[in-house]
């Protein structure tokens, strides 16, 4: 059960009436960078993981 275009529209809108046009870039990038240490980590942990064995 995935996400339709009426769903992603109405997200859309709802995170321009919270956050604001202005907002929004500065909230990308805030989180594409979460995304990258996310998976900085996972690579860390997973060279660590294969040093130990």
């Amino acid at each position: 059960m995935g996400l339709g275009t009426p769903e992603l529209v109405i997200i859309v809108v709802l995170v321009l009436l919270v956050f604001g046009g202005s907002q929004l870039p500065k909230l990308a990038r805030s989180l594409g960078q979460a995304q990258k240490e996310f998976k900085d980590g996972l690579d860390q942990g997973m060279e660590e993981e294969e040093t130990e064995a």
